[in-house]
């Protein structure tokens, strides 16, 4: 499985390179705090995966890493090879950004 650190999402991001965020936590989790990403929760991943390009990177985030992990893991199963979890989840991004974002 591909991973990103928190610090080379920021630097994809400064830079304007072209990806695509989704995070797969729960709508009360991201109205709680999120980076801006597409929400799409793990539960719903694949009834949507028609939401999801397979032609530019993906990377998929949640609290942690491990529900991103997950949907990565079935979604490669489908012939997805454009995704990359990030590190340590939104937390890992948090930390980076002293808890603001």
């Amino acid at each position: 499985m591909n991973v990103i650190d928190a610090k080379t999402l920021q630097n994809w991001r400064n830079t304007q390179k072209p990806h695509v965020l989704i995070d797969v936590r729960e709508p009360y989790e991201y109205d709680e705090v999120n980076i801006k990403g597409q929400l799409i929760p793990l539960a719903e991943v694949m009834d949507r995966k028609s939401e999801i390009p397979d032609n530019i990177p993906v990377v998929i985030h949640c609290r942690s890493g491990k529900r991103s992990a997950t949907a990565i893991k079935a979604l490669e199963a489908m012939g997805y090879t454009n995704l990359i979890n990030l590190e340590g989840g939104i937390l890992a991004y948090l930390e980076l950004h002293d808890g603001t974002v």
